[in-house]
């Protein structure tokens, strides 16, 4: 069922620009490379309505559906009609969710744990099955376009660090994916912290996205070739996410941090509508994101447990 339904998902994506990035097969061909990924359809009269998109991972011998790494979201997305009433949009996406949780029964998974696009606002099927649901926040530019009115949103502070740091480093888009991985780990190694994916997932990322004229890498350089600030980019006609970045921590003063996003969305301006920092639960980096003129954005955190083994066994290893 699942292989047929992939083909389908593929032939539907290739035809449709409005599917999100992070739910893209070629996206999760390259982030699920040892595992499986799956979706469901929902289809009336041969057209896609609804989608599920989940990643198979398998530990200590039970089937878990979680985030695949470099991934902000997956799950449910929804294919409207266009010019629906409020009140029709709920029944529409209620029967496309019921339909599709109905589906879901025959996926038998020990534990689910799924971030939802933003676009997904109606987790009450979901909460009528027994899941739980936690709100995380994401932090966007809701556009681009205008580069001068995107720079006079910014904090007055995040300005004045812009202004000083142009006339004393330089950002340049030659830095190489293997190298940015390299200089990533370097710098959490700096900090006492281990990177968290590997060099292979990485690279099939970005050589995945960078085929598609998707992706780039933005490094900010002093004069004395030092790398202050690094970002990696990914796109798609809608929305640009700030996937990864790293900062030297011996020169996070300089200001290239600030300076390498400001030169990120000037880059993006022709590419793209959205600039969106990936958000963060920490207060310190919710601070930063506020900074730059942005609009909290919530999405659901969707989670359930299905053994009672696997539970005791992940709070044990979690304790």
């Amino acid at each position: 069922m699942y292989s047929n339904n992939i083909s389908l998902y593929r032939e539907f994506c290739s035809q449709n620009s409005q599917v999100p990035l992070f739910i893209q097969p070629w996206w999760m061909d390259a982030v699920c490379p040892k595992f499986k990924w799956n979706v469901l359809l929902f289809t009336k009269k041969n057209q896609i309505l609804g989608v599920w998109v989940f990643q198979v991972f398998e530990k200590w011998g039970f089937k878990l559906i979680i985030q695949p790494q470099l991934t902000q979201y997956n799950g449910i997305w929804i294919n409207r009609p266009d010019n629906l009433s409020d009140n029709k949009v709920i029944s529409f996406d209620n029967k496309v969710i019921t339909n599709l949780l109905k589906q879901f029964e025959s996926v038998k998974f020990s534990y689910f744990d799924q971030n939802f696009h933003h676009s997904f606002s109606n987790w009450l099927p979901f909460y009528w099955r027994g899941f739980k649901q936690t709100t995380r926040y994401t932090y966007q530019i809701k556009n681009i376009l205008d580069t001068d009115k995107c720079f006079e949103e910014f904090n007055y502070d995040k300005r004045n660090l812009i202004k000083k740091s142009i006339n004393k480093l330089t950002c340049t888009h030659t830095l190489s994916g293997e190298d940015f991985y390299k200089i990533t780990k370097e710098n959490l190694a700096k900090l006492g912290k281990k990177i968290s994916y590997s060099e292979s997932t990485f690279l099939a990322l970005y050589r995945a996205s960078t085929e598609r004229g998707q992706s780039a890498v933005l490094a900010c350089y002093d004069d004395a070739n030092t790398l202050h600030a690094a970002l990696f980019l990914v796109w798609d006609e809608h929305v640009a996410y700030n996937l990864i970045s790293t900062i030297n921590p011996d020169l996070k003063a300089s200001g290239g941090s600030a300076l390498v996003v400001w030169e990120a969305i000037k880059f993006l301006k022709d590419k793209t509508q959205i600039f969106d920092f990936e958000g963060s639960m920490i207060e310190s980096v919710e601070n930063s994101f506020r900074h730059f003129g942005t609009s909290q954005v919530p999405y659901f955190r969707v989670r359930k447990y299905n053994s009672f083994v696997f539970r005791l066994l992940y709070l044990l290893k979690n304790i």
